[in-house]
């Protein structure tokens, strides 16, 4: 599975004109998944997302992860996250996960973080067109994997 992660100060997303989900000061987490990921993968790419030192410190260093600060998470599917953009001017999405599977481990991924999360955790809706809204503070954004296990 893929994450990317963004420092946020604020974030919302909005599917069908309603807001699904909203956070103050967190991460806001677009999530893939590809072909041959398990639920294992969604619960260590969880363990990551929350674990991941991306605040600052008294001394302003990135020591501090959302778990540490209880901070909310603002998980979004987005699948074009798993294309495959090595060659040609168009995305291939041949190694993302099934939509059906996809959002399996998508759900998944969302329920190991409120089982871990010290802060709310909100979340988009897969499948559907959605609208997102952020500050990124810093920015800081990172990219996380939890790769499938292979052979």
């Amino acid at each position: 599975m893929i994450a990317l992660i963004q420092r946020a100060n604020v974030a919302r997303v909005e599917a069908k004109g309603i807001t699904a989900g909203e956070i103050g000061v967190g991460l806001v987490v677009l999530v893939a998944a590809v072909q041959g990921d398990a639920p294992a993968q969604a619960q260590r790419l969880a363990e990551r997302v929350l674990g991941y030192r991306v605040f600052p410190d008294p001394d302003g260093r990135m020591n501090r992860s959302a778990l540490d600060e209880g901070y909310g998470v603002l998980a979004v599917p987005q699948f074009t996250l798993a294309a495959d953009t090595r060659k040609g001017m168009r995305a291939s999405f041949g190694p993302a996960a099934e939509p059906e599977h996809g959002s399996a481990l998508f759900d998944a991924f969302c329920e190991a973080l409120v089982a871990r999360a010290n802060g709310p955790v909100e979340r988009g809706v897969f499948g559907a067109d959605m609208r997102v809204e952020l500050t990124n503070d810093g920015p800081v954004t990172f990219w996380l994997e939890a790769p499938p296990k292979s052979g």
